[in-house]
């Protein structure tokens, strides 16, 4: 998750890190957590994320057993020299270099539910599938990402823009408190009350300036949506995508809508209508009674007749198939796009370069409606950009060969057919880059006077840059 850990570190430290041998005895001495160096079988383990693009050359990997491993570690790379990033689940990972240690967090994986004030409190390395079934038995939900096998803790400091997003609102904004560990080696925690300032910074703005271990946030009443996806002949997509912008335009906030241009393989797990076909998958949530989002979707059916139809009432906890995101690591690049409108010149561009007359190496295009309870500032606070956006453009590809070489120029592509009506901008949980490029769209998305604020949070917290450009959190999932 790209954030700003990307604005210049106020000072350098001016030293050089000591040998990593000397470096991971330091460290094994210091947690209790196991400690990994280059060529080991849990090094590998470790560095190797979902996105199998990213390239760890950390100089060690600390595998955090308690937030106490996460003080030792930051308080050992002070007195070397060395950088900090960190990784959970790997889902939007920036690669480490040999002057960092890389803390895992997978470990710290504990899920408590309390039913009376409905609120999770979850450790780092928790994942949103263990949260939503930790919740079911209490009639309650959380707001996850299309893919629930994303960390929780980089997904919501990314902002978070899940299923239902138009409904509640980004993750982010429902967030309570946070222990983190600051590059001073302090755990704190922090809460809109005790620090208001760090929390604001954290949410949206990301890991430039603390390690989260733990993380507190409401859950919400509800058991099942009304939920699921069109899927649509590629040839249906131009009627389709108007009908769908005009619909989302008087849609009310219980709905929420994306949809995606996708590149089906070949494989067998895939239904035959679809194996290997371009289509245009319809993504759709309801939040309320099931009469009322059906009778809400309807006017949409009759624009064509869909190939495949899974909407229909659903337990929340089945969430993911929604969207059916890979559950499988892949190693895949993506670009984004905050838009502020979506005219049909804009439909047209995005089918002539996404569609199969583009002939692109990508996998997925999507187009994400925003507004409802995303437009709203949260009550609680946050630096979560985009919320004066009316669309997130998000396209995927595929770094396999023989297309790896391909795709990033492809993704720029399709990108840049939507530039005149876009913002210029990205929200962090979809400016990712497996190779590390610069989020600049991140950063267009603040205003200036955001930007300075996180500068002074960031020279406030961590002058001497210790959670430099490679601090990076996981999870862009979308």
């Amino acid at each position: 998750m790209s954030s700003v850990f990307d604005l210049p570190a106020p000072t350098a430290t001016g030293r050089r890190p000591m040998p990593s041998s000397v470096l991971a005895e330091r460290l094994r001495a210091a947690v209790a957590g196991e400690v990994h160096t280059p060529g080991q079988d849990g090094y590998r383990l470790s560095a190797t994320g979902f996105n199998v693009a990213t390239e760890h050359r950390a100089a060690a990997i600390v595998v955090a057993s308690s937030a106490a491993d996460v003080v030792a570690a930051v308080s050992i790379a002070n007195a070397t020299g060395y950088t900090v990033a960190v990784q959970a689940t790997g889902h939007g990972a920036a690669p480490t270099t040999p002057e960092s240690i890389l803390i895992d967090t997978a470990l710290l994986d504990a899920v408590s539910i309390d039913r009376d004030q409905h609120t999770a409190t979850v450790g780092a390395g928790v994942r949103w599938q263990r949260v939503l079934d930790a919740a079911t038995p209490f009639g309650l939900a959380a707001l996850a990402g299309s893919s629930t096998s994303v960390g929780v803790v980089g997904y919501t400091l990314g902002g978070g823009l899940g299923p239902i997003a138009r409904t509640y609102g980004f993750a982010a904004d429902h967030v309570i408190g946070m222990e983190v560990v600051t590059a001073d080696a302090t755990l704190r925690r922090v809460s809109p009350d005790t620090d208001p300032e760090l929390f604001r910074a954290l949410l949206g703005g990301g890991a430039a300036f603390g390690i989260v271990t733990q993380m507190t946030f409401r859950l919400f009443p509800i058991r099942t949506v009304y939920a699921g996806g069109l899927t649509y002949r590629i040839e249906d997509a131009a009627q389709l995508l108007r009908a769908w912008r005009n619909w989302m335009a008087t849609a009310p906030e219980s709905v929420t809508s994306s949809v995606a241009i996708l590149n089906l393989p070949p494989l067998p797990e895939i239904p035959e209508p679809l194996r290997g076909a371009t289509v245009l998958h319809l993504r759709y949530a309801h939040v309320g009674d099931p009469a009322e989002g059906a009778a809400l979707l309807a006017p949409l059916r009759p624009v064509a007749a869909p190939l495949l139809d899974t909407v229909a009432e659903m337990p929340y906890a089945a969430l993911a198939s929604i969207h059916n995101d890979p559950v499988d690591p892949m190693p895949a690049a993506d670009r984004s796009t905050l838009l502020r409108e979506l005219p049909d010149a804009a439909i047209d561009a995005l089918l002539a370069a996404a569609g199969p007359a583009g002939g692109l190496p990508i996998t997925m295009a999507e187009i994400r409606a925003l507004g409802g309870a995303l437009a709203r500032e949260s009550l609680a606070p946050t630096m979560v950009a985009g919320r004066q956006a009316a669309f997130n453009l998000l396209t995927v590809g595929v770094l396999a060969p023989p297309i790896a070489a391909a795709v990033p120029a492809a993704l720029d592509t399709v990108i840049g057919a939507l530039s005149s009506w876009s913002l210029g901008a990205a929200t962090p949980n979809f400016a990712t880059d497996p190779h590390g490029r610069p989020a600049t769209e991140t950063m267009a998305a603040w205003t200036a006077a955001q930007r300075e604020r996180l500068v002074d949070v960031r020279r406030r917290y961590d002058p001497a840059g210790l959670f430099g450009p490679a601090a990076r959190w996981n999870a862009p999932e979308h």
